[in-house]
């Protein structure tokens, strides 16, 4: 039974009747499902499916937990835990990051105040979490572990080695880096973590309805210390607090936190630093691992922005001596830090794209530059190979919408255009004025051609600032002797 089914079972046992329809809401990449179904009473709910039990567990647990303690989480309606099912208040589509988005496109030259109020309502009701909450739920639900302890900092600074450094090709020392993780590790368990982490505490899963903050996907949540989550929500990549705005909201957290809690000011600022460290390195893990392993594009938009927080890490300086860290992060920051607005620190900067035959070797730099990407797309199904394409080159619709209908077509391209994004800032920022990007096959006339035009469609509408030369370096051997 897959999980529309089970949820729809849930809910006809549940209302006595069967809903009169059910849209799958778009999910955030987890292995959750969710649907959108009609309220019999009028309005809507959202069903959802879990695969895992014990994460399921949890998440019914701190529900009841957090709920009864007058928190705003969404009220469970009814759950089949065999199934891995239940039904749950709709709390709407609106995020605290398409709130945000949205207020910088109508404000684009200062940070919106009426977002800064959304985000200080957000940063005040988080010590409730941490402390109401912490007194409310039972930690023996939580998975995979019950603390944030060494073993799960172990875990997020080896995902961001594995999936981010090693897939990306970041140089580092292993040896090094891996006494820099346990020197991180000793710092970050100084800190009191006798309170509730929510452990994903960013814009995407704090909902707004009617106005007010509502909170959602807290089942990952733990013991642990005061300062993760607000090094989710203010160092979360894509919203891209300011500096200032994330020392006004820090500033009103803290506030409210006195009111709850005694609080060592120095003390909680310098794990702070820490935790932020350890925050971004989880979140970039996942970018690798989904962008990389998983080659889902989208996640791998995020790493320019994670750079440029680093970038500012770095010119604060990190909180305890982590000397291979540091150099990992230099690397980082050199190769993705997105450009700085405005016109200082940016450069006019012209990516080639090329399409050519491995037949006649890798072509040639005629910029003085050097760097760049060459693309292997021999492992597309190749449309050379039938009779009516054989006259025809990837600038044809007919071999176009050949290779478009590809499944590893698409499975090819996406990832390629996450990393030249990156690079493109990356370049931008760093002054560089030219980047080269080649797609070579067996003739150099369908497939490189076909993808050295999409690249380059997607550049021209993602970039507008930059300038974009394609050549196709074997025209003159395509058939009927095209010039």
């Amino acid at each position: 039974m897959n999980a529309r089914d089970r949820v729809v079972r849930l809910y006809t046992r549940h209302f006595g009747t069967e809903p009169s329809g059910v849209s799958e809401v778009a999910g955030d990449g987890s292995t959750r499902r969710y649907f959108r179904l009609p309220h019999p009473e009028g309005g809507t709910l959202i069903g959802g499916f879990g695969p895992d039990r014990r994460e399921n567990r949890a998440f019914f647990s701190f529900s009841a937990a957090l709920r009864g303690a007058g928190l705003p989480v969404p009220e469970i309606l009814a759950d089949n835990r065999q199934q891995g099912a239940w039904l749950e208040e709709d709390l709407g589509d609106r995020t605290l990051f398409d709130v945000l988005s949205e207020g910088r496109r109508e404000e684009p030259e200062c940070f919106p105040g009426d977002v800064l109020a959304l985000y200080r309502r957000v940063a005040s009701l988080l010590p409730r979490f941490q402390v109401e909450g912490g007194r409310a739920v039972d930690f023996r639900a939580a998975y995979p572990r019950r603390a944030f302890d060494r073993q799960s900092m172990l875990w997020d600074l080896n995902y961001f080695k594995y999936h981010f450094l090693k897939l990306a090709h970041v140089p580092f020392d292993e040896a090094r880096l891996e006494r820099d993780f346990g020197k991180l590790v000793r710092f970050l368990l100084e800190a009191e973590r006798e309170y509730f982490m929510y452990r994903d505490f960013q814009s995407r899963n704090i909902m707004i309805r009617d106005g007010e903050p509502w909170f959602i996907d807290y089942q990952g949540g733990r013991r642990g210390a005061l300062q993760y989550d607000l090094a989710s929500l203010l160092y979360d990549a894509k919203a891209d607090l300011p500096p200032v705005v994330r020392s006004e909201i820090l500033e009103g957290y803290l506030e409210t936190l006195e009111e709850t809690i005694p609080v060592d000011r120095p003390r909680f600022l310098r794990h702070y630093r820490g935790f932020v460290l350890i925050r971004i390195m989880q979140a970039m893990g996942a970018y690798g691992y989904r962008g990389f392993f998983e080659r889902k594009p989208r996640f791998l938009q995020s790493v320019p922005y994670a750079a440029g927080n680093i970038a500012g890490l770095l010119e604060e300086g990190l909180p305890i001596a982590l000397p291979e860290l540091e150099s990992v992060f230099s690397h980082i920051v050199d190769r993705w830090a997105r450009p700085v607005t405005g016109a200082e620190g940016t450069s006019a900067l012209t990516v080639h794209v090329t399409s050519f035959s491995f037949r006649h070797g890798y072509p040639q730099d005629l910029t003085g530059h050097g760097g760049g990407y060459v693309f292997d797309c021999r492992g597309v199904t190749n449309p050379g190979r039938r009779s009516e394409f054989a006259e025809l080159t990837g600038l044809d619709e007919p071999v176009a919408h050949f290779l478009a209908a590809q499944p590893e077509a698409e499975g090819f391209l996406e990832p390629v255009r996450g990393l030249v994004d990156g690079h493109v800032g990356s370049y931008r920022k760093r002054g560089f004025s030219s980047l080269s990007v080649g797609f070579g096959c067996t003739g150099g006339q369908h497939r490189s051609v076909y993808f050295a035009e999409s690249l380059a469609r997607h550049l021209r509408e993602a970039h507008p600032e930059i300038e974009v030369v394609v050549t196709h370096r074997e025209r003159g051997a395509w058939p009927g002797g095209i010039p």
